[in-house]
């Protein structure tokens, strides 16, 4: 708009223009402002945030003079203490003189191993069912077929556990999968033909994942966590819910609490733990925060410039995480003074002024209102200080959705959580993932059972975790108050 149509406006109209705008400017400096905040504001890191370290900047390391090192003795592979075959190399003469020698003159030994892997090939068993014509009844009738054995797929119950093995738990894609069974084994199969061996697992795998499940809900403390999935193109939901003794994977197309309760089918546990995620609270009786992640959230409010309450708040974190891994062997009466220890400190902490810095002003009152989420695992034994058994749990998967790409279909999708419920439920009572997927398949429980052992994911009282807890760096350096 130029001098003369300003000119010919009313005064009322020139009126609505300024302030119209008066709004812009005013939107816009609020805006500009919101932009040099965040400009001021430090990079998020693995450091300070829940940014991977696949992400974070690694520096080219200077180049160190070498030091020298100190000796030390030799290693060697342990012997096998049953081996297969065992030959005996001795002399028939002296190789300087021709001297005849006997079993008598080589008392010592020099024993080594070699091993090696036979051929490999499948074993094709060809079965005959004989029929034919009653000579009494003239009905023709034809024999059963032998138990295991049973007419349909020609692929047996080890071959379909070594496909899904080699499928979810090393990431081998269909065709990579049809040419590693064709030059490693000598098995001729289509890769049309690996999709119908997962399709058929599905119903073995998901009836084995349910008790799995049912585990899950009626356990005392449940751990929980989730990541993204590639479903058919879409984003979905990996989610992990773990006790002491069983890990169940679930995929949903929602990363929404309702989730996690239609899975619960109305069960509560004594305590959840999980992260600071809105979508995994509620759940259980009582809820322990991950405090793993929190010395994250700590340090970026340290480097946004608090001064106060972050840096007090993280040595504390610390120092409780360090009792953690203490725990195990300290008395109860220990625990409780090093809890009221704890309460003390964040009693004088959360008592301060409201720090300036938006991160730490969030945090601040975030912990404020959760306060009592953070130390219940020092008094309960079977609780862990961090959902780190989660993450664990996830990292398996997390490699095969970057290797592979995603699902094609939910079917799919719903094989792979089963399979990995099974796989790691399984390595919990001792099984490998091969051992775990063929029980599953034959429909026998891969859970303890009397005569075979297990450990827990995370120990009670006198036990080690089979998981170790996780732990920022320092953590373990944190003495007493």
């Amino acid at each position: 708009m130029d001098r003369d149509a300003l000119l010919a406006l009313s005064k009322d109209n020139l009126v609505e223009i300024i302030l119209a705008q008066a709004a812009q400017i005013s939107a816009l400096l609020k805006r500009v402002a919101e932009l040099e905040a965040r400009l001021n504001a430090p990079p998020k890191t693995p450091h300070n945030s829940s940014t991977p370290p696949s992400k974070g900047h690694k520096p080219n390391q200077p180049g160190r003079p070498g030091k020298p090192r100190r000796g030390r003795p030799g290693m060697a592979r342990t012997l096998e203490p049953n081996p297969d075959r065992t030959i005996q190399a001795t002399l028939d003469a002296c190789p300087h003189c021709r001297h005849a020698l006997g079993a008598a003159d080589q008392p010592g030994i020099h024993a080594y191993d070699h091993v090696d892997l036979p051929p490999i090939k499948p074993i094709v068993t060809r079965i005959h069912r004989h029929r034919g014509v009653c000579p009494c009844c003239r009905k023709r009738v034809t024999a059963p077929a032998p138990e295991g054995f049973e007419p349909g797929s020609p692929f047996g119950p080890g071959l379909c556990a070594l496909i899904i093995h080699l499928h979810v738990t090393q990431a081998v894609s269909f065709e990579r999968l049809a040419r590693l069974l064709s030059e490693v084994f000598g098995l001729t199969i289509s890769e049309g033909a690996i999709a119908n061996i997962l399709s058929r697992a599905a119903t073995p795998l998901s009836a084995a994942a349910t008790t799995i499940a049912n585990t899950v809900r009626q356990s005392p403390v449940v751990g929980s966590d989730e990541t993204s999935a590639r479903v058919a193109g879409r984003t979905w939901w990996q989610w992990v819910l773990l006790s002491s003794t069983a890990i169940c994977h679930i995929i949903a197309d929602s990363r929404a609490a309702s989730v996690v309760t239609t899975f619960m089918n109305g069960a509560q546990p004594g305590v959840w733990v999980a992260d600071r995620y809105s979508g995994q609270r509620g759940h259980g009786a009582a809820r322990q925060m991950c405090l793993a992640h929190l010395p994250c959230c700590a340090q970026f409010a340290v480097d946004e410039g608090c001064t106060g309450f972050a840096p007090g708040f993280r040595a504390l974190l610390l120092r409780a995480m360090a009792i953690g891994k203490r725990r195990d062997g300290l008395k109860d009466s220990t625990l409780a003074q090093y809890h009221a220890a704890l309460e003390r400190r964040l009693d004088r902490l959360l008592a301060g002024t409201m720090p300036e810095p938006a991160a730490s002003r969030r945090l601040f009152r975030a912990m404020r209102r959760h306060r009592d989420d953070l130390f219940r695992f020092v008094r309960q034994r079977d609780v862990p200080c961090t959902n780190n058994a989660c993450e664990r749990a996830l990292r398996p998967s997390v490699i095969f959705r970057k290797v592979t790409g995603g699902f094609r279909a939910e079917w799919g999708a719903n094989v792979y959580a089963a399979a990995a419920s099974v796989i790691a439920t399984g390595r919990l009572h001792g099984l490998t993932a091969l051992q775990a997927l063929r029980e599953a398949l034959d429909g026998r429980t891969v859970m303890q059972t009397p005569e075979r052992g297990g450990e827990k994911l995370w120990g009670d009282r006198g036990t080690r975790a089979r998981c170790p807890l996780h732990f920022p760096d320092g953590a373990s350096d944190v003495t007493a108050e």
